[in-house]
């Protein structure tokens, strides 16, 4: 087992996206189009995190066009270029599941405060 795990040592991720589930972030990905190579950006909230190490997924969601639209992602992908939090989101459960039901202002995710300490 030492040799799987030596074996996804070398594929995580030194700059791995900080991202907690409730933050509204901006996910930058790679899309390979023909022969060319753009980014594409992803905004929304996040609502999950799953896995541990190099399986570790977080899912992003949207509504497009009045439509929810939810990608999960890989932490440790190459096609990820960065993820930017536009803002941190003050939550109570590890799962956000509940805001596919919600239409609206009730789907927003109250903001979190940043506190300086002197």
């Amino acid at each position: 087992m030492d040799i799987i795990k030596m074996l996804e040592n070398e594929q995580l991720r030194a700059d791995a996206p900080k991202v907690d589930v409730g933050d509204y972030v901006k996910v930058h990905i790679k899309v390979k189009e023909g022969n060319r190579e753009r980014i594409q950006v992803f905004e929304g909230t996040v609502i999950g995190k799953q896995g541990e190490g190099l399986k570790e997924t977080f899912t992003v969601r949207r509504i497009s066009y009045g439509v929810g639209v939810e990608r999960i992602l890989p932490v440790h992908s190459p096609k990820i270029d960065h993820v930017e939090v536009v803002r941190k989101g003050k939550i109570r459960r590890a799962k956000l599941y509940y805001l596919r039901d919600r239409v609206g202002k009730a789907s927003k995710v109250e903001e979190k405060l940043e506190v300086k300490k002197q």
